[in-house]
């Protein structure tokens, strides 16, 4: 995952609404403001007329004013309200109370800020829903408000004034989110520098809306970035990282994380202030929401360069970063995943990651329902999976079945674990594979297991003797198919199968029907042809004409009946009782020519004959046809039949069709029977198998 969304301003699950951020100073009933609509238009309507009659410095005026904005901003508190209240035309009288009349003659101010900063709470409020973001800065909010914000250098600091300049803040931050042409505008208005001097006014609540109207200020928008950096913002912000409250470094760390996002050189700027420390610090914050931009940009930072990836592990973050893995706040998860991805790329960190805990809850976050957080654990798990080191640790705890068995949201996350398995499969040779087979003679049998699992999927055909009769895999994988948890079942029957492939793409098992040992083919000429014919078979009545020269070069059976001391040896009819003619002329024919068709509805017939009579490659043939009749239904009396007539191919059919369709026979009552049944065998099949000399 090259790029992670980092969102404009903290979501709606994470911190306070913007609503309820510009309420804290607010803690009146609202159920008296709970009105028809009808009413709430003439009541705000009232209000404009009484603003907009009360524009002096009279203490009457300003009290007036300040009553009737108040009004309002309680109703607009109430997000149905807010479309009635700007119909009304309030937005323009509401801009036109940012700016102060006219004082006295004697220089007094009622009111003193306190009007124009409910104004600014007000217009803040409207500016909530984005639909009404350009009607108030084309009122003319946006001059006026920089005007207020610039109020602090004249030295005051009355709590009103204290008042306003977060007021002004906090409406800058609604009208310019996810509005461009605002943010721009702002910049054109000179409203960032006055911003930035405000990071460091003494009142924390002004620091942190100061910090939060350049968060949404630089979202995506480089020149508003490069301003705030020229501004010299960004010791400060790192200072502010430090703070003890939280509020304060929570939206610091998300000014840096928007000023950095997607832009390299302020990244390294941001570096070289000296950030990375304090981001790192941030990790073990109390405060969730900076934990979670913390880790975010750690892992825009990891993307700079290899050194800085290193640095970040060096200075302490890894630790934090696996216990954020382990959060209830599923954001906080994706955002940790994210960072030790990033951390991941980097061959130095990936040891250090898995030896400090990181594989377990990486691989647990594959469980997720969430695509995002799904997609940032598989990535991180590629990452790891690039150290020989940390193959071993993978296989141990159940890794690879982990990610196998994942239900997985996106391709993009499909293919990433798909990357992940390949690079694991190219590193089972050499120490790794010493060190999984040390495991698997030592560990306790879950963790050989898990091994045998893994390794059935994994290694080369050339070294599954080794792994799997050598060192008791092939064991581990038989036993569990015995297990009462169908998990295990499962995954044994995949496994096994998966090994059974591999071994008959390099060394075929059964791969055809064999030829007649005897080159002596009459041809179907002779078939049932009484030219030269010197032996007769009694079939259902009727005479069969044969010759012993074809006859006994085609099996030991008709050897030891002509040649033996059998009383067929002299005799010139010869009766057959047990065998139908069809299917003794269909074995005649094979002898004669060496190839018979087989149909289904003759082939057990056949197979029995042939049996009898010891032709193996009629009975492979006939083994062939039986075979494409196997289903779930009769597997249980394919494998009898299998055995009642030695008949290994279909036995052996039989037993890789059991491991293919275990999804399916699980429901049959038989089943576990069966598969005792078939077990020893099905240890035979593969001990022959795996060590079977490799065909070129």
């Amino acid at each position: 995952m090259e790029n992670q969304k980092r969102p404009e301003q903290p979501t709606t699950a994470a911190r306070k609404s913007l609503k309820r951020k510009l309420e804290e100073e607010f803690v009146e009933d609202r159920d008296e403001f709970c009105v028809a609509e009808q009413d709430l238009v003439r009541e705000v309507e009232a209000q404009v007329e009484i603003l907009n009659a009360c524009r002096t410095s009279t203490e009457a005026d300003r009290a007036a004013a300040k009553r009737a904005i108040h009004v309002v901003s309680e109703y607009a508190k109430i997000e149905e309200y807010v479309n009635l209240i700007v119909k009304t035309g309030v937005v323009t009288v509401l801009v036109k109370h940012l700016e102060a009349p006219p004082e006295l003659e004697d220089g007094q101010q009622p009111y003193e800020h306190e009007v124009e900063k409910g104004s600014a709470f007000a217009l803040g409020l409207l500016a909530v829903k984005p639909e009404h973001q350009q009607l108030i800065v084309d009122a003319g909010a946006l001059p006026h408000l920089v005007s207020i914000l610039k109020k602090h250098k004249g030295g005051q600091s009355s709590r009103a004034l204290i008042g306003a300049i977060r007021r002004a803040a906090d409406a800058i931050t609604n009208l310019a989110h996810e509005n461009s042409r605002i943010k721009s505008r702002v910049r054109t208005e000179h409203g960032i520098p006055p911003l930035v001097e405000l990071l460091e006014f003494p009142d924390p609540k002004v620091q942190r809306a100061a910090a939060g109207a350049l968060r949404t200020l630089a979202f995506k928008n480089d020149e508003n970035k490069n301003q705030i950096v020229e501004c010299n913002a960004l010791p400060t912000l790192i200072l502010m990282l430090r703070s003890e409250d939280m509020s304060i470094h929570y939206e610091a760390v998300g000014v840096i994380g928007n000023l950095v996002h997607s832009s390299p050189n302020i990244k390294k700027e941001v570096l070289q202030a000296g950030a990375l420390q304090p981001v790192i610090r941030l990790l073990s914050s109390c405060c969730s929401e900076s934990q979670r931009e913390a880790a975010l940009l750690l892992g825009q930072f990891a993307a700079t360069d290899t050194d800085c990836k290193v640095h970040i592990v060096q200075r302490g973050a890894v630790g934090p970063l696996i216990e954020m893995l382990q959060s209830q706040d599923a954001q906080l998860k994706e955002m940790s995943a994210f960072a030790l991805g990033r951390l991941a790329q980097d061959t130095h960190n990936q040891a250090g990651i898995a030896q400090s805990g990181g594989i377990v809850p990486l691989l647990n976050l594959l469980d997720s329902k969430i695509g995002s957080l799904q997609h940032n654990a598989a990535f991180a798990l590629y990452g790891l999976a690039d150290n020989e080191d940390n193959v071993g640790d993978l296989i141990v705890v159940g890794g690879v079945q982990k990610l196998q068995a994942g239900e997985f949201l996106v391709q993009p996350t499909r293919d990433c674990v798909s990357k992940t398995l390949k690079r694991l499969e190219e590193k089972i040779n050499g120490r790794v594979l010493s060190h999984l087979l040390y495991l698997m003679r030592v560990s306790e049998r879950p963790i050989q297991r898990r091994i045998a699992l893994a390794l059935a999927h994994l290694c080369s055909p050339d070294d599954q003797s080794s792994i799997f009769v050598d060192n008791s895999g092939l064991d581990c994988l038989l036993e569990l198919l015995l297990s009462s948890d169908l998990k295990l079942q499962r995954v044994a029957s995949v496994a096994l199968h998966k090994l059974a492939d591999k071994a008959r793409s390099l060394s075929p098992v059964d791969a055809g029907p064999a030829s007649p040992i005897s080159q002596v083919y009459l041809g179907e000429q002779f078939v049932n042809n009484s030219t030269l014919s010197d032996v007769t078979f009694l079939i259902e009545g009727k005479r069969f004409f044969a010759h012993r020269i074809c006859l006994l070069a085609s099996s030991d059976a008709f050897r030891a009946m002509f040649d033996g001391g059998y009383r067929e040896r002299d005799a010139k009819d010869i009766e057959i009782p047990n065998i139908r003619w069809e299917v003794f002329e269909l074995m005649m024919r094979y002898i004669y020519t060496g190839s018979v068709g087989v149909s289904l509805d003759v082939a057990q017939d056949l197979l029995r004959a042939a049996d009898q009579y010891l032709l193996d490659g009629l009975k492979r043939l006939c083994e062939c046809t039986i075979a494409q009749d196997i289903s779930v239904e009769n597997v249980s009396l394919m494998y009898d039949l299998s055995e009642a007539f030695n008949a290994m191919s279909l036995r052996h059919t039989c037993i890789l069709f059991v491991l293919e369709k275990f999804d399916n026979l699980i429901a049959f009552p038989g089943y576990f029977d069966l598969i005792r049944r078939v077990l020893p065998e099905m240890r035979n099949y593969f001990v022959r198998a795996l060590t079977r000399p490799i065909q070129a």
